[in-house]
């Protein structure tokens, strides 16, 4: 269980987020398309994994903008922003934003994404959403950045995580 906070009261996650030198767990996402995604879809590739609660809020919004400005520079890398929100939300948002480098994916019929990368709030008012995280894997998939976001109306560490990019 790990603690993080939503404007400085205290939220639980189940599980804990995977930790750097570990095997990432293998994922099965929506895409905004309602197309099936798994982490077997970037075999190859090093995977940014760009977690948050909803588009829906200024912070995630911030959050997939920036690394869909950051993504076009990058070879070799997909980068999926991932939330709870529906395919169809993404869908729109994308469109209205302009995001094309970035894959929007959603947990929503994933469960076990949840689970396995210990990010599901299980308390306080954003229960049932995402935590704030930025994980970055390996061509392997081995876990080579890992941030949980402390609190969840704070952008995540944008240069760190371009810096293990780079």
């Amino acid at each position: 269980m790990e603690t993080v906070y939503f404007n400085g009261t205290p939220c639980h996650t189940y599980g804990s987020i995977p930790a750097v030198g570990t095997k990432a767990p293998c994922f099965n996402l929506v895409t905004k398309d309602l197309a099936d995604v798994s982490c077997q879809d970037f075999e190859g590739k090093r995977v940014v994994l760009n977690i948050f609660p909803s588009l829906d809020t200024p912070v995630c919004a911030a959050s997939v903008r920036r690394f869909n400005k950051e993504a076009a520079g990058l070879d070799d890398v997909a980068v999926l922003c991932v939330s709870m929100d529906l395919p169809f939300a993404m869908s729109r948002f994308c469109s209205a934003e302009g995001i094309d480098n970035v894959i929007a994916a959603s947990a929503f019929r994933s469960p076990l994404f949840s689970e396995k990368y210990g990010l599901q709030i299980v308390d306080g008012p954003l229960a049932g959403l995402l935590a704030r995280a930025v994980i970055i894997l390996d061509k392997d998939r081995k876990v080579i950045y890992s941030e949980l976001v402390d609190e969840i109306t704070h952008e995540p560490d944008y240069e760190g995580a371009m810096y293990v990019l780079k």
